[in-house]
């Protein structure tokens, strides 16, 4: 495994039907950034696959995004982690958004990946499908929309499941 790809809203912070819009709302998810560095740290990867339709919507512009991902950088870096590229999907339609696998594609083909061996964490139906439609590995995890997720029965049966990121990394290196 030489990288992962993970959503952000609802896996690496927490989520908000109003939706994240500001710096200020954008707050990591326990042991979220801690996942991050360890992968990090294992010489793995880290990519951002993120529908972003805030933009779209005029929630927020483009510059309040990059100081979102400024502060997911800053904090993810003082634990000695990284984050090698953000990709996300500012379309409410089209090949970026997921469930379709475009920014997978896109990921695959700039950071030269192969998605048959790397794990997609999401908690979202259509982070699963993405995955699945991209010939990854589809993981799901219960924090943000993943315990609803779950709980409605149409998980596939191959798809792994963990309560957290940093469970899910733990998995992903062996740990457990």
């Amino acid at each position: 495994m030489e990288a992962v790809i993970l959503d952000r809203d609802g896996v690496i912070n927490y989520d908000s039907a109003a939706y994240i819009k500001s710096p200020q709302e954008w707050n990591a998810i326990d042991g979220s950034l801690e996942a991050i560095a360890r992968l990090t740290q294992a010489n793995i990867k880290v990519y951002i696959a993120s529908n972003q339709s805030g933009i779209a919507y005029g929630f927020f512009d483009y510059d309040t995004l990059y100081a979102m991902h400024k502060k997911l950088l800053r904090q993810t870096e003082s634990l000695g982690g990284k984050v090698d590229g953000f990709f996300f999907c500012p379309y409410l339609t089209g090949p970026c958004r997921k469930p379709n696998p475009g920014l997978l594609f896109d990921i695959a083909g700039r950071a030269h990946i192969d998605l048959h061996t790397t794990p997609f964490i999401g908690d979202s139906m259509r982070d699963l499908q993405a995955a699945i439609a991209a010939d990854a590995i589809p993981v799901l995890v219960r924090t943000g929309n993943g315990e609803s997720t779950y709980a409605s029965g149409d998980v596939p049966a191959h798809v792994q499941v963990f309560d957290s990121l940093y469970d899910a990394v733990d998995r992903l290196l062996g740990s457990k």
